[in-house]
């Protein structure tokens, strides 16, 4: 079947994790029940045949570095469980937009680089999907990634909960292009947004009326 060529946009924490996984459970057996993992073999796919092709960030610690070693740059703080080899992907300025938010300004530096053209380099790497993995909040560059994705054909991940998947005018946009979209908003294995929601179901079975709820982005990946 080959591989399944990833684009990431976003090389922050969550970026880092499936880096990181992906090595880590390369050799996993489908038969055995690997905790932390779904399916190790998904349809004719292993994991191991998750490969990356690009990555798009607009942090300077991060852009014009190898992935394996972006994933550890800058602000990061996943906990590192896998030696990474070099991937051979280095990682491309992004486009900005609302994807740095006002704090997060005043600790990383936003790359001098001039940002490429998002939809050749996905033409360019031969990408199947683009993975969006952008800061929660950045509606604009969400939207931005998601046309790249359209334009050049590839199909789309929205890792965050920016309304796009589920935006009757975006669903009709990729319908009519032939191209897929999942999302939006992906739960970490045990994070903030499925605790949340296990609560929430938990007090619903108890009998309590909830109101209106809401949740910190604090909860780990």
């Amino acid at each position: 079947m080959g591989s399944v060529r990833v684009a990431i946009v976003g090389v922050g924490n969550c970026a880092s994790s499936l880096v990181q996984g992906v090595e880590y459970y390369k050799d996993a057996d489908p038969q055995d029940r690997v905790p932390g993992l779904m399916h190790v073999e998904f349809g004719d796919y292993h994991i191991r045949d998750i490969e990356f092709v690009a990555a798009f960030d607009v942090d300077a610690k991060k852009v014009g570095e190898d992935l394996s070693t972006a994933i550890g740059a800058s602000e990061n703080n996943t906990i590192k469980f896998c030696d990474v080899p070099e991937t051979g992907v280095t990682v491309q300025r992004g486009h900005t937009f609302d994807g740095l938010g006002e704090y997060y300004r005043e600790i990383v530096a936003e790359s001098e680089a001039e940002p490429v053209d998002v939809v050749q380099v996905l033409r360019n790497t031969r990408a199947d999907v683009l993975v969006s993995y952008l800061p929660v909040g950045s509606e604009d560059a969400a939207r931005f990634y998601a046309q790249c994705a359209i334009d050049a054909k590839v199909g789309f991940v929205n890792a965050l909960p920016v309304f796009i998947a589920s935006n009757p005018e975006w669903a009709a946009k990729f319908t009519e292009a032939g191209v897929p979209i999942v999302g939006d908003d992906i739960k970490s294995q045990v994070g903030a947004t499925i605790t949340h929601r296990v609560l929430a179901k938990l007090f619903e079975d108890r009998g309590v009326e909830l109101l209106r709820t809401y949740q910190l982005n604090f909860g780990g990946n």
